[in-house]
């Protein structure tokens, strides 16, 4: 079942008091600014008055509120507990009124081109001119120096350049075997956890100087960074990874094996656990051989030994072997599709799924956020937002606007507000 929001307490997060205004779109930027959310931060995210973030376009699926507006399940993953405000800041009002805003912010989150706000007042140099304290996180596609600097990145192309689409897929020769990306947009991803990474150390250093300071991110650095032990084989060892489909380059058995009415995943981290597999595959003298008797061994030997244990778990339940593994002490399980992670009961124990209502009451599923904080925990404030749906009175709290201005920049085109 989910976690109802009326049962979730809403105590002040950790970062309860600081403010962030999010320029960003897509999901790098706005998956830290969640996060950061999450954790009690106030977000202001400000999107063009028309189209707004790119993601409320990528759909479908969509679901719907009791008015007819859309939301697109990619829009929804990466924007609660942030207000909307629908200011066009091509236009020098708008810059205006985000300038206002950034001098009274702690972090501002942008993800343009190189130099793309420059042109605005709104870039980094600018900013902290007005406001010295203010911690800038640009998220670039190349970061804000080298030859490639200018150009645009999405995940995609990172995964491809970054090393990832190397590793990843079936091995060479095998059906399908070609230059494969991650399902999920994990370069985002990380950069964004990154990015928050680098936000509380900026946050750490600012409330002990008083000193903001600008932080840049780039795609391809993440993507170099979480090659982790396929960048260190190479370095270290001079071996060039290659893609090996669920196969481990360095540790063995650790990967996927059918049984008689399935698949199930096996991964041995240790001798110890492989002594322990050895007796649950009915075969201890394995666990002896020479071959296959240490990590280094079984990593050599790894086709042959390997082609041992889909013979042992040819004709055994999946689930069968999967009790018996966890009662040695061997770490396996299912090959679960997304449908099956939320029927989990692990899933369900831990209340990942939590169910949270819109303002016209209209109910949406959500993924809280993943680590569990005893004093200070995160917590689903604000379900994503309409477009715009915050413009009016945030500029009236904020920025003091009266009815007469807030009117003239509506009639302007320069914000928006959603009635």
């Amino acid at each position: 079942m989910m976690a109802d929001m009326q049962n979730t307490p809403l105590t002040p997060g950790a970062l309860n008091g600081v403010r962030i205004l999010d320029l960003s779109r897509v999901l790098a930027g706005p998956w830290a600014a969640q996060a950061l959310g999450d954790l009690g931060a106030e977000v202001l995210k400000v999107e063009h008055p028309e189209r707004g973030d790119d993601t409320r376009h990528w759909g479908p699926p969509d679901m719907a509120d009791s008015e007819g507006d859309l939301f697109s399940g990619y829009y929804l993953c990466a924007n609660r507990n942030k207000q909307s405000l629908a200011i066009d800041f091509s236009k020098p009002e708008g810059a205006a009124l985000v300038r206002r805003l950034a001098q009274k912010a702690d972090i501002v989150i942008e993800n343009y081109k190189v130099g793309g706000l420059k042109k605005f007042g709104l870039d980094h140099e600018s900013l902290r001119a007005e406001n010295p304290a203010l911690i800038c996180c640009s998220i670039t596609g190349f970061g804000q120096d080298g030859p490639y600097a200018p150009r645009g990145g999405y995940d995609f192309l990172i995964q491809g350049m970054g090393g990832l689409m190397s590793v990843t897929g079936p091995a060479a020769g095998t059906p399908g075997s070609e230059p494969t990306k991650v399902g999920v947009a994990v370069i985002d991803l990380f950069t964004g956890l990154y990015a928050v990474i680098a936000i509380l150390a900026a946050l750490r250093h600012r409330d002990q100087t008083g000193e903001g300071q600008h932080i840049d991110c780039a795609l391809l650095d993440t993507s170099v960074a979480i090659l982790a032990n396929q960048g260190a084989n190479w370095l270290i060892g001079g071996t060039k990874p290659k893609p090996m489909g669920n196969s481990h380059p360095n540790v063995v058995p650790y990967r996927n094996f059918p049984v008689a009415d399935g698949e199930l995943i096996i991964a041995v981290g240790n001798d110890s656990q492989f002594r322990a597999l050895c007796k649950v595959l009915g075969d201890e003298a394995l666990a002896s051989h020479p071959d296959y008797a240490t990590n280094a061994a079984r990593a050599t030997n790894r086709e042959a030994l390997e082609t041992l244990i889909r013979g042992h778990l040819a004709d055994r339940k999946r689930d069968d072997v999967i009790l018996d593994m966890e009662a040695a002490g061997v770490p396996g399980g299912p090959i679960n599709r997304v449908d099956q992670v939320f029927d989990d009961p692990q899933v369900k124990a831990r209340k990942v799924l939590e169910s949270h209502a819109m303002p016209d009451g209209t109910t949406v599923p959500m993924v809280r956020f993943p680590a569990r904080l005893s004093v200070t925990p995160a917590t689903i404030r604000r379900t994503p937002p309409k477009l715009g749906e915050d413009t009016l009175s945030v500029l009236r709290q904020e920025l003091g606007l009266s009815d007469t201005e807030t009117r003239t920049l509506v009639e302007a085109g320069v914000i928006v507000i959603k009635e």
